[in-house]
């Protein structure tokens, strides 16, 4: 399993976090998606790799902008 952690920008609700998990679901490979709009965190666990490429471009195509923490 491999788990990322990125900080996301201009979330505020529980619609925010919802935008984000749907387009972040769609990348093969992805299983557990935490997104918390309190603490601005999206944390993407996954059975292999996932390109960061994909996951902030499924960030962006919901609205919003992030960069990866760990």
């Amino acid at each position: 399993m491999t788990t990322n952690e990125y900080q996301v920008t201009g979330m505020t609700c529980g619609h925010c976090e919802m935008s984000i998990r749907e387009e972040v679901a769609e990348i093969p490979g992805v299983g557990e998606i935490q997104v918390s709009a309190q603490t601005g965190k999206l944390v993407v666990t996954s059975s292999g790799a996932v390109d960061d490429a994909q996951v902030l471009a499924a960030v962006t195509e919901a609205g919003y902008s992030a960069v990866r923490t760990v």
